[in-house]
């Protein structure tokens, strides 16, 4: 048994040393199979030994443990969020403000701002004990099965027993300081996946017939938060860590040297970084990165710049929301050609025409590009793009694709303007333009391809939120002639969704079936969606002009649609924010028959038709007990971690309170996420209280606002 435990032992060393060399050092001593051969015969070890295996060995990364949710971890300091500097001009502000305040310029630390979600590792006596998302930034979720499961993070760090908090190497530079041996400390940095895992994945996904991510860092995040380890072990994540929420326990002087220790520690630190100590150096580091984002083999949207000193650190200190002492310059948008292949036509759910670019697909911030929306007529014809042309290409906001214009020098020689149907490509009906309106519409009621929109849109999550009813399901369901009004929905039984022919075979040439268990689960969703407030079956409803904004005003007037549809085309037009356009809409719609037979089949499927905690009379008033917030204006802005937006703002309105979408000096409170932009800036300049998602959480537990 001696020589056996020896050799396990030996075994480990030799893995965890091979693993920091790939993975920390980027300096691999020996070939892949070399690798998998002796972790192959760890595996057969342990397993003729069990009682051997230890929770730290290289074979325990993935766990048959699967999580029914995660609990909340609080982390050791808060993670903070950073400022942005948007071009060279304001992070030159920024750097002439951090030498005005120290009297001099300091030693700058530049590193890549990399694309993924954050995570908070800890070590107790060297070993992971716990890895947390970001959270609020003062609680996140406990999600340490997964990160096990990512190979370049240590189940153990290197060398770090047995030496005291103040050691440090010959030198005297601090670089080798050990935590002593029962020390528990909590690292930061970034979960990401590469561009060519991401590919995979979404090659993967398009075979299985599944939506795809919208970028990597969606995939990095979702993939830390799966039930099941090995999910996440399959998804190729990786990480680059660069923080400590207390590095004066590790006795390094600054940023530069705590990278130096996370790497002599086994953790994967990225190498692009540089120390500068002029303006000069930053400039050229973030132009040089910025040059080089297209050939990483992983998403950056930016470069962070930091004091490198953490006692100049502790002298500038904190905002509410950020350190003074770092900002990220973050990139402008990424532009890239490609040849617009067509201009096709979609029809939406209130009948309007969209002419969509075609194109040949490009990878754009992230994930690959293929079709953008040219929004009308008139916006075709301004940007002057035809069928052929190369065109410039980028995200708006990182997020939605756009065609900025042609390339005219690449313009083929028979490109020819492109001309605006006359006629619904969906159902052949004549189409009109409105006076004063870019938008050509199909006016017809019997059009499929508005049912279809209107059908989609009614299960989304911005909707009546039947989760699971995908844009396929739904276009099955269509096809096959079960769903034509959005009251369908709720005849449904799980048996015939179960059988639904999803209109694909399977490797053995047999029909594709949607199954019992997701049957189940979207039976379950839509008669969930029966509780969801008389708003959303508003909105949800597809009358023209009402969308959600819309659809609350109306409420707060009219909570049930028995009142509604009582009032006169007069009375509605006396509501805030609704036209004489909109009541006529609003008026024409509940009069009309076929739309009054689809909400009575609603209402009788058990649908909410009243507003929850509503009042009885027309000016939507309510007791104050039911309305604690009523008086206060909050509006949200950013990324929730915990909460969704929609969840929140209804939350914060079935309490009385106005959710706006803008500020104001007459704004009470604005709850700022993560990655908020221009309304948290003006919040501050007007003098309006913010408050994270934390205090969010206080109000809507217990009815009270903080005291400013």
């Amino acid at each position: 048994m001696l020589d056996v435990e020896k050799r396990v032992q030996a075994l480990r060393d030799e893995i965890e040393h091979h693993t920091y060399q790939y993975y920390a050092l980027d300096a691999p001593e020996i070939s892949d199979s070399a690798f998998d051969s002796l972790m192959r015969e760890l595996r057969q070890l342990e397993s003729e030994h069990p009682e051997l295996i230890t929770s730290t060995s290289p074979t325990q990364r993935v766990g048959g443990y699967v999580g029914e949710q995660f609990s909340a971890v609080t982390h050791a300091e808060r993670m903070f969020s950073l400022d942005n500097a948007m071009d060279l001009d304001e992070l030159d502000k920024w750097i002439a403000g951090v030498e005005k305040e120290l009297g001099r310029l300091p030693e700058l630390c530049c590193e890549l701002k990399i694309d993924g979600s954050s995570i908070a590792l800890t070590y107790a006596g060297g070993e992971l004990v716990r890895a947390a998302t970001r959270g609020d930034g003062t609680t996140g979720e406990d999600v340490t099965a997964n990160i096990r499961t990512i190979k370049d993070v240590p189940l153990r760090l290197r060398d770090r027993i047995g030496a005291g908090a103040g050691d440090a190497d010959a030198d005297g530079d601090g670089a080798n300081a050990q935590p002593s041996a029962s020390a528990s400390i909590e690292l930061r940095g970034e979960v990401y996946m590469s561009k060519a895992s991401f590919e995979a994945l979404n090659l993967a996904a398009e075979a299985e017939g599944k939506a795809p991510f919208a970028n990597p860092r969606n995939a990095a995040a979702g993939s830390i938060r799966q039930k099941d380890p090995k999910i996440t072990a399959m998804r190729e994540l990786s990480t680059f860590m660069y923080a400590a929420a207390d590095p004066a326990s590790l006795g390094v002087p600054g940023q530069w040297e705590l990278l130096e220790w996370l790497r002599s520690s086994g953790l994967h630190v990225n190498p692009d970084v540089a120390l500068c100590r002029t303006r000069g150096e930053v400039f050229a580091f973030c132009e040089d990165s910025l040059e080089r984002r297209g050939d990483l083999p992983y998403e950056i949207d930016g470069v962070v710049v930091k004091v490198n000193s953490f006692a100049l650190q502790g002298e500038l200190g904190f905002t509410s929301r950020a350190p003074r002492w770092a900002i990220a310059f973050k990139f402008p948008p990424e532009e890239k050609t490609t040849v617009m292949r067509d201009i096709t036509v979609q029809v939406g759910r209130t009948g309007v025409l969209t002419p969509v670019a075609e194109l040949e697909p490009v990878s754009v911030a992230g994930s690959t590009v293929a079709r953008a929306t040219l929004h009308n007529e008139d916006e075709v014809h301004r940007k002057d793009v035809r069928i052929g042309d190369t065109v410039i290409v980028r995200k708006a906001g990182d997020v939605i694709p756009e065609v900025l214009g042609p390339v005219l020098s690449l313009r083929p020689e028979d490109a020819i303007p492109w001309e605006a149907p006359t006629v619904c490509p969906s159902c052949g009906m004549p189409v009109v333009r409105e006076e004063d309106n870019a938008a050509l519409r199909c006016i017809s009621i019997d059009c499929p391809a508005q049912a279809h929109e209107r059908l989609t849109y009614w299960a989304s999550r911005g909707a009546m939120d039947i989760d699971g009813m995908g844009d396929e399901i739904v276009r099955r369901l269509v096809e096959v002639g079960r769903l034509s009004d959005v009251a369908d929905y709720y005849s449904l039984t799980e048996d015939e969704l179960a059988a639904l022919d999803m209109g694909r075979l399977s490797k053995d040439g047999h029909p594709i079936r949607l199954g019992h268990v997701m049957a189940k689960k979207l039976m379950a969703a839509i008669e969930a969606s029966k509780a969801r407030p008389f708003t959303r079956v508003l909105g949800g409803l597809g009358i023209r002009h009402v969308g959600k904004s819309t659809a609350k005003e109306i409420v707060e007037v009219y909570p049930s649609m028995e009142a509604l549809r009582a009032a006169s085309q007069e009375e509605l037009e006396g509501i805030y924010g609704v036209g004489e356009a909109v009541a006529r809409s609003i008026y024409e719609f509940l009069r009309t028959p076929d739309n009054v037979d689809v909400i009575e089949r609603l209402q009788k499927a058990g649908v909410s038709m009243t507003e929850a905690g509503a009042g009885s009379s027309h000016d939507g008033s309510a007791s104050a007990e039911a309305s604690p917030l009523k008086g206060l204006t909050f509006v949200l802005t950013g990324s929730l971690a915990e909460l969704k937006r929609d969840d929140a703002s209804e939350a914060l309105e079935a309490m009385g309170a106005k959710v706006a979408s803008s500020v104001s000096r007459k704004t009470s409170f604005v709850v700022a996420g993560e990655k908020a932009g221009s309304k948290l800036e003006k919040a501050v300049s007007l003098g309006v209280p913010v408050l994270d998602e934390g205090a969010l959480k206080r109000i809507l537990d217990t009815g009270e606002v903080p005291v400013v």
